[in-house]
C-alpha cells in the first residue's frame, strides 16, 4: 500500500511573503499564525497538505535573513536550512508587489546548493500590483515562476500541476521500497494512535529546550530570550514505554503571562493558540522553573488545565543548577499539595532539559498518567466501596432527614467520570463529595488526574401508592366470572 503523504514540501523565502498564508490554505485550516507583521513564524511546523487529488507533507518556516551569528535571526535562518535538507521539494516564494530583491538573490543561491528540487512561486500576484513582480522573478533562474495569491486561492491549480509529477515519482520509489520489504501488515494491528501531551508554562521555563532534548535534535528555536515561541508546534516520536514503543505527539506552547501583561496583538495569539492546545491535549505537562516554582501563573496555568480535565504531570526544569535538592523538593511537595489540592497525588517530577536527566522519569509518568485518565472502574467494585464509605462516614441529615446513596456507576473516562444516585441531590455538601472524590483517588489508584463526580437524585416514593389496586386484564380472562358479578 502506498502512504498517502508522498512527498515532503518546504515553504521558504523572505520574511512577509505569505509563507504561513499559503500554509494554512494548503492544510485547509488556520493553524500557522498570520500577522501583518514580519517575522511571526519562528519555527518549523509540520501539515498534511491536500491539492486536489494531492497528498503531501508541507512545512512552513522562519523567514531567510541574512543573519549567521548567534543572534535569534541567525538562529532562524540555520533552523529554515535544516528544513530545506529534511525536505524533498522547496517550494521558493517571493513577494510580487515587492519585486524580486537582494536577499532574494543570495537566498536563490543557497537554494540552488542546498535542495535537489527547488520550484519558484511569486506570491500576491493578483491584479497589476504584482505583474511587474513576477516577471523579475524570472531572473533568478529557478525556471518559470508560478503566480499565487495565498490569501485568495488563486494559483493553487498551476501550484497542484507543477506537483503532480513529483508526486508521482515518490509514489513510485514508494512501491518499490515495499515491494523489497515484502512485510504483510495485518489491518487490525495498525498504527497506535499517539498520545497527545501539550508542555506548558511561563516564558523561558525551558519548554522547547525539553523537546529537543527528547528529540535528541535542534528542531524547535531555543535561546536566552524570553518568548521566542510563537506557534503551538507539534512534533511526533515514539517513547519507550513497559510494553514496548508508545507514539507521542508533543505540541510546544508559547510562554503564558499574566494577563494583564499580554498587550500585543501578536501576544494574545501565541497565548490563545497555547490555550487550543491544551483543549486538544490528553496529558498536559506544567513545566516550572526550579529558581522560581508555584508562582500564581504556574498555578493558573496548572488550575487551566485540570478545569480542561486533561492528566497533569508537573515538571520542575533546571534542576541541575538547583544546589539543596532534598530541601527544596520537599518544600516544593509541600507547596503543592497546600496549593493545588484539585491535583492532589499529581506527578511532581525534577528534570535539566538542558542535560537531559530525569526525562526517562518525565516520559514514564506521563504514560502512567495517561492510563489513570483512561482508568475505568468496575460497577460491582464501585458500589462494595461506596458502601464501606456510607458505612465509614454516613453522609448528613438536612432537616432530620438522612440523604441516601443508593449505588455508584462510572459514566465516562478520559477523565474518569462518576454518577452517584442519591435522595435530596441538591443538598448534598460540596465536602461531602470532595470526600468521595479523595476516597475514589486513594481506594482505585487514581492520583493527579481531574474526577467528575455528580450527584443524581432519586425519589423515596413508592410508585404504586396512587395506582388502584385491580387485578390484570389478562388474569381475569384466565380467572373467569368472580362471585360478586353474577
Amino acid at each position: 500500500m502506498v502512504p498517502e503523504m508522498s512527498f515532503t514540501l518546504a515553504l521558504v523565502g523572505r520574511p512577509n511573503v505569505g509563507k504561513s498564508t499559503l500554509f494554512n490554505r494548503l492544510i485547509g485550516k488556520k493553524q500557522a499564525l498570520v500577522d501583518d507583521q514580519p517575522g511571526v513564524t519562528r519555527d518549523l511546523r509540520e501539515g498534511a497538505a491536500r491539492l486536489g487529488h494531492l497528498k503531501f507533507t508541507v512545512i512552513d518556516t522562519a523567514g531567510l535573513e541574512e543573519a549567521t551569528d548567534e543572534s535569534l535571526q541567525g538562529r532562524m535562518r540555520r533552523l529554515t536550512e535544516h528544513a530545506v535538507e529534511m525536505a524533498d521539494v522547496c517550494l521558493f516564494i517571493v513577494d510580487a508587489r515587492v519585486g524580486v530583491t537582494a536577499a532574494d538573490e543570495v537566498f536563490a543561491e543557497i537554494l540552488r546548493k542546498k535542495s535537489a528540487q527547488v520550484i519558484l512561486a511569486a506570491n500576491k500576484a493578483e491584479g497589476r500590483a504584482g505583474s511587474d513582480g513576477l516577471l523579475e522573478a524570472y531572473a533568478l533562474g529557478l525556471g518559470e515562476p508560478i503566480a499565487l495569491s495565498a490569501e485568495h486561492g488563486e494559483g493553487m491549480s498551476d501550484l497542484a500541476a507543477v506537483l503532480d509529477p513529483i508526486s508521482e515519482k515518490f509514489a513510485e520509489r514508494a512501491k518499490a521500497e515495499e515491494a523489497l520489504t515484502d512485510v504483510d501488515v495485518d489491518a487490525e494491528d495498525g498504527p497506535q494512535k499517539p498520545i497527545q501531551i501539550a508542555v506548558i508554562g511561563r516564558p523561558n521555563a525551558g519548554k522547547s529546550t525539553l523537546i529537543n532534548k527528547m528529540l535528541g535534535e535542534d528542531r524547535l528555536l531555543t535561546g536566552p530570550e524570553a518568548g521566542i515561541t510563537r506557534d503551538s508546534i507539534s512534533v511526533t516520536m515514539d517513547w519507550q514505554g513497559e510494553d514496548g514503543p508508545v507514539p507521542v505527539r508533543l505540541f510546544d506552547t508559547a510562554g503564558m503571562r499574566k494577563r494583564a501583561k499580554v498587550q500585543a496583538k501578536l501576544e494574545k495569539l501565541s497565548v490563545s493558540d497555547g490555550l487550543r492546545a491544551v483543549k486538544f491535549a490528553e496529558v498536559v505537562v506544567v513545566l516550572l522553573d526550579a529558581e522560581i516554582p508555584f508562582e500564581q501563573q504556574d498555578l493558573r496555568i496548572a488550575d487551566l488545565a485540570e478545569r480542561e480535565g486533561r492528566a497533569v504531570v508537573v515538571a520542575v526544569n533546571k534542576w541541575d543548577l538547583e544546589q539543596e535538592k532534598q530541601t527544596k523538593l520537599r518544600d516544593m511537595r509541600e507547596a503543592f499539595e497546600r496549593l493545588l489540592p484539585q491535583l492532589r497525588g499529581a506527578p511532581l517530577v525534577t528534570v535539566s532539559a538542558k542535560t537531559g536527566k530525569g526525562l526517562d522519569r518525565l516520559q514514564a509518568a506521563v504514560i502512567r498518567a495517561y492510563g489513570v485518565w483512561n482508568r475505568r472502574v468496575p460497577t460491582s467494585a464501585l458500589n462494595r466501596w461506596l458502601a464501606a464509605m456510607v458505612e465509614a462516614h454516613p453522609p448528613p441529615a438536612p432537616a432530620g432527614r438522612r440523604i441516601k446513596l443508593r449505588y455508584a456507576t462510572q459514566a465516562k473516562t478520559r477523565p474518569p467520570g462518576f454518577v452517584v444516585m442519591c435522595s435530596m441531590p441538591d443538598k448534598m455538601p460540596a465536602s461531602y463529595s470532595r470526600y468521595l472524590v479523595n476516597g475514589l483517588r486513594e481506594d482505585f489508584d487514581m492520583p493527579g488526574t481531574p474526577i467528575r463526580l455528580h450527584m443524581r437524585g432519586q425519589s423515596d416514593a413508592n410508585p404504586y401508592k396512587d395506582k388502584k389496586k385491580s387485578t390484570p386484564s389478562r388474569l381475569r380472562k384466565h380467572l373467569g366470572k368472580r362471585p360478586h358479578d353474577e
